[in-house]
């Protein structure tokens, strides 16, 4: 099986991630039966579980971050992908190979069929990191969750550390009490012997929190959290504090206040993990090596583009004020936008452009779940805002490239997929070339 072949034959399986709806028969059965006939690899080691419905996969990159600096071989699953599958599956921050993708997914088409059962997309990747790993032999593995945590594929993992960012308005139908629902499906990731980092601080929902980790509980803006935050040159300068003490003046090449709140957990995991606290300069060393693609990346200057995977109104919130607060211009600032199902897109264009905007371009985002544009516009116009309708990706950034001038600023956010498509767009490739 070469590389086209393996994404060949993933695809002839029911894809989850590109067809939106209810689910009502999640079960964890099909991962085990599978990991079963493979030999169980993801008890080959000791796992830091992440979930919540923001922050998750930076905070994912971060504990990898922190754990290979102090030594460790870390095997690293996330999900979706920006841009190629190959991403979800990295071995200390890199991005398994093609010929190794295929050969692990290979090696999962074989012995599929004894499992017995009907494996989904996702299911078939999250075996083929949990089998790669065991093949890379690494010491840990960092997994974020794919969906909630309960009955997620990645939820079978032996975990003394769980994280659990926050509780938010996404992968739910608003009704009743949402949040304790969607806190009491998070909070499944949390075993009888996992030491929770919680990052939710809404006191309605501490018991499901505590009744789950009982004592084994460090919670932010408690037993952890940021001291001091201060803008610098391509970041923020951090001074984080958990239960073993403070590590001042830690720079983290990212934006957003948000990124300070996951940096505090991402070190609280990695404590927790090791049972100590981390060597200070290590742990400097570890953040300022952090790489996060797709989350306030600066993809072009003069005119500045931003691209921000923000695809729900918590995310979108957090997205507008950084691209507000945190890169100042002297001029007008746009908006490049794509949705799928299942985000209103009044809503979405309200957390977007709370900090204000001057003009919105409405595009397709490059997935069979996609908002139609014109229907982003049509909310768009209700709003009072100026929009476009340009539907491919590409030629959306190229045209609000062509209207901004030097001193003006682009957003472009609301899906994985549309920033992951302008991450490609030549005009933005041909920029970072140069």
């Amino acid at each position: 099986m070469d590389y086209p072949d393996a994404l060949a034959w993933l695809d002839r399986h029911r894809n989850r991630e590109a067809t939106a709806g209810r689910i009502d028969d999640l079960t964890l059965a099909p991962i085990e039966a599978l990991l079963g006939v493979l030999g169980d690899p993801h008890l080959a080691y000791p796992s830091i579980h992440i979930t919540g419905t923001n922050g998750k996969g930076s905070v994912a990159r971060m504990v990898t971050s922190l754990l290979r600096a102090h030594g460790l071989g870390v095997g690293t699953a996330t999900s979706p992908h920006l841009q190629r599958v190959n991403e979800r599956i990295c071995i200390d921050g890199e991005p398994i190979s093609d010929e190794g993708f295929a050969q692990v997914i290979g090696e999962i088409a074989a012995v599929a069929p004894m499992a017995g059962v009907e494996l989904s997309w996702f299911e078939l990747t999250t075996a083929a990191a949990f089998s790669w790993f065991a093949t890379q032999a690494v010491d840990v593995a960092v997994v974020e969750v794919g969906l909630l945590g309960r009955y997620d594929a990645t939820n079978v993992v032996r975990s003394p550390v769980a994280v659990v960012t926050n509780i938010g308005y996404d992968h739910t139908d608003g009704e009743g009490d949402w949040r304790a629902a969607i806190a009491w499906e998070k909070v499944g990731i949390v075993k009888e012997d996992s030491f929770l980092v919680l990052g939710e601080t809404d006191p309605a929902l501490r018991s499901i929190f505590t009744d789950a980790a009982g004592e084994q509980l460090w919670v932010l803006d408690e037993d952890l959290g940021v001291v001091a935050q201060r803008p610098a040159i391509g970041g923020q300068v951090l001074d984080l504090r958990t239960p073993a003490g403070e590590i001042d003046d830690v720079f983290l090449p990212a934006f957003g206040d948000h990124q300070g709140t996951n940096a505090a957990l991402a070190l609280a995991a990695a404590e927790a993990f090791f049972g100590r606290p981390c060597d200070p300069d290590v742990a400097r060393e570890a953040f300022a090596a952090v790489r996060m693609p797709g989350c306030l990346e600066v993809a072009h200057r003069q005119p500045l583009v931003v691209l921000d995977s923000a695809h729900n109104p918590p995310g979108a919130a957090a997205a507008s004020h950084a691209f507000t607060e945190d890169f100042a211009v002297d001029g007008r600032r746009f908006l490049v936008v794509g949705l799928l199902e299942g985000r209103d897109p009044r809503t979405m264009l309200e957390a977007l452009c709370a900090g204000g905007i001057d003009g919105v371009i409405a595009c397709r985002a490059p997935s069979p779940r996609a908002v139609e544009p014109e229907l982003l516009a049509e909310a768009g116009r209700a709003l009072g805002l100026p929009v476009e309708v340009v539907p491919e990706v590409e030629r959306a950034v190229s045209r609000a490239l062509a209207v901004a001038e030097d001193p003006d600023a682009i957003l472009v956010a609301g899906s994985l997929t549309v920033v992951g498509a302008a991450r490609s767009a030549p005009a933005l490739v041909s920029h970072d070339d140069e």
